[in-house]
């Protein structure tokens, strides 16, 4: 797993190449793995392989969401708020584990977050999303990830850089 984290790089660049079946059946295994508090899982996917759509998701919020027109594959990633009280962090799990799948299989991807953003000075991305798919009303979207082959080379983060200022053991201060 570890291998996996140093690897995951957000990806905004990919290759026209399209994705196998068999790797989108694994992504969309992955996702039904997922853990969920209680066992719930109170997810819903939908996949958007279509380009149309998929140029349309990329004008979903008003800046970070570009990038889904160049991707083959689109995970729409959203949470039914009737079955959890939780379902917003069920949900951010399933979508790194998507995430980490598809560095597993040589993918690249890159997150989208939807929740609390705008598609313009009216209307919110969660909004837009749901019109444009035809969600219903109970459906939260949480994120929308795009997944494809990676048009461009990052390395991963070198140790050096991590905020290890972030870790404190049993207690905040000294």
């Amino acid at each position: 797993m570890i291998k996996l984290l140093r690897k995951r790089r957000s990806f905004r660049k990919f290759t026209g190449e399209k994705i196998a079946p068999e790797l989108v059946e694994t992504l969309i295994e992955a996702a039904l793995r997922a853990p969920s508090s209680r066992g719930i899982n109170p997810w819903e996917f939908i996949l958007v392989d279509d380009p149309e759509l998929l140029m349309k998701l990329s004008w979903a919020k008003q800046h970070g969401s570009e990038f889904l027109k160049n991707a083959p594959l689109g995970i729409v990633v959203c949470a039914d708020s009737t079955k959890s009280d939780v379902c917003i962090e069920d949900c951010t799990i399933a979508a790194i584990i998507i995430q980490l799948t598809a560095v597993s299989l040589g993918l690249g991807s890159c997150w989208a977050q939807i929740r609390n953003r705008m598609y313009d000075r009216e209307k919110s991305s969660e909004a837009y999303i749901r019109d444009l798919l035809g969600l219903p009303e109970e459906l939260l979207v949480e994120t929308v990830i795009g997944i494809g082959h990676p048009g461009e080379r990052k390395m991963p983060v070198p140790p050096e850089r991590l905020q290890h200022e972030k870790i404190r053991y049993n207690h905040w201060g000294s």
